[in-house]
């Protein structure tokens, strides 16, 4: 079979893409592996999809962590309003919530998946899916004494040349045939979530090809810590809460946040530690460094309303109400049930130690750990479980004003595939629908100025 377009991958970026090619006049086939399109927007928000983000320019832009400037272009040309807009468009009704995420008024992901790939099919995208892509390969006119020669190959050696010379189509391998295309549009996805198809596809095919490709490490992610007492504390949440990460327990703070977060059996989580991690992360990457080489120390405020003088003065009409119980019972009041065991034994304190024996130095000793509650970070939980990759193909191999992929030109790549990404509150979504329409649209001129359609 023979198209102007094929995208291959049917998520966030592909839908987009596909639609945008085919609303432009390509001829666009859509390539799933998976039975069903989208399957990580279903898993995203808990299942609700936080589609979007409808801050302004200067805050989106904030929220991202790898290569914004990369972005510009992509994110001008369609803007998380006209994501809204094309949703609306489509039959899927949003709403607005705290910290301007965008969600779906039913709470139900499988609405934006509906949405998204009736946008493609109005637009006139054939979707194919069932059938893997195994091979892309570039179509170079090559000289008699070469036609024997793997075009991959040629693809590679095309790459370390100062001319590039444009490839005159693309060979399309899958399980189950061979497909032919004037461009292709790479979409699939990074490595985290492997069993929604994620599973590195996308990233073989790059590195096949001679692209420089950034490591791929875990992003939006939880945090492992030496210290095992996070499991005695697993399920507790905390709200309103002071996270600070400093390089050794005394040394300089490289992040500091203020919001939710909640103790595991491996560590820490919640949407504040995920931010953290991958601050962290961009941290590492540009001191090329590793977990342990940094020594993060990570310092929890439990009481951020209170300054270290206004918590003592609170400690002591604590102490005064319950001088009759012992210190361990006498915490209801500061802390969540399953957090005072912990603390207690943390301060050293004896738990069957009256309170009205409690010296001075012993209250003072409990306000320091409540304000400064400190955790050595030993890493992150694996790639395979987090929210998005950072890492893939380097941007310097991509043209921000189209996605083509300069060494070899009909080449485009999109979404999670590329070496961006974002915190959460719909932010890496729309990077996944800016970057995919952008290459969309661009690989449905490219390929309808190349002389004519292949069919």
């Amino acid at each position: 079979m023979k198209y102007d377009v094929i995208v291959i991958g049917a998520g966030a970026a592909g839908l987009l893409a596909a639609g945008k090619a085919a609303q432009a006049g390509a001829r666009t086939l859509l390539l799933e592996k998976n039975e069903k399109v989208g399957r990580k927007i279903g898993i995203t928000g808990k299942g609700r999809c936080n589609v979007t983000n409808a801050c302004d320019d200067r805050t989106f832009m904030a929220n991202i962590i790898s290569n914004p400037r990369f972005l510009y272009s992509a994110l001008d040309r369609l803007s998380s309003q006209d994501v809204m807009d094309l949703l609306e468009e489509n039959k899927v009704k949003l709403k607005v919530e705290r910290g301007n995420r965008v969600f779906p008024v039913s709470d139900r992901s499988f609405d934006i998946i509906d949405g998204l790939l009736r946008f493609a099919k109005k637009s006139g995208a054939k979707v194919q899916t069932g059938e893997s892509m195994l091979r892309v390969i570039p179509q170079y006119a090559a000289k008699p004494q070469e036609a024997e020669v793997d075009n991959t190959d040629a693809a590679v050696q095309n790459a370390d040349k100062k001319e590039v010379v444009a490839p005159s189509g693309f060979l399309v391998q899958t399980d189950k045939q061979m497909l032919e295309a004037r461009c292709v549009i790479l979409t699939t996805g990074g490595l985290s979530y492997p069993v929604t198809g994620s599973n590195g596809d996308g990233h073989r095919v790059a590195k096949a090809l001679g692209l420089d490709m950034v490591p791929g490490v875990p992003g939006l992610i939880p945090l492992t810590t030496k210290e095992t007492w996070c499991r005695d504390m697993m399920g507790v949440s905390l709200k309103n809460t002071g996270i600070r990460i400093t390089l050794g327990p005394e040394g300089k703070t490289v992040y500091e946040d203020f919001g939710e977060m909640l103790f595991t059996h491996f560590g820490v989580s919640g949407p504040m530690i995920l931010s953290a991690a991958s601050h962290l992360q961009a941290y590492l990457r540009k001191k090329k460094q590793t977990f342990a080489q940094a020594d993060f120390c990570l310092h929890i405020d439990l009481k951020t309303g209170l300054d270290s003088d206004a918590l003592d003065q609170r400690l002591q009409r604590d102490f005064e109400k319950y001088n009759t119980r012992n210190f361990g019972n006498a915490l209801d009041d500061l802390l969540p049930r399953k957090m005072i065991p912990v603390m207690v034994k943390l301060t050293q304190i004896p738990a069957q130690q009256k309170v009205s024996d409690i010296s001075k130095e012993q209250r003072k000793r409990l306000g320091r750990l409540l304000k400064d509650l400190r955790l050595t970070v030993t890493g992150t939980r694996p790639l395979e479980e987090a929210i998005v990759t950072m890492g893939g193909i380097a941007v310097k191999e991509v043209q921000p004003s189209t996605m083509m992929i300069k060494k070899v030109p009909g080449l485009f790549a999109a979404g999670e595939l590329l070496d961006i990404d974002a915190l959460t509150g719909g932010f890496n979504l729309q990077l996944a629908f800016s970057t995919g329409a952008m290459a969309g649209e661009a690989a449905a001129e490219y390929a309808l100025n190349m002389g004519g359609r292949l069919c």
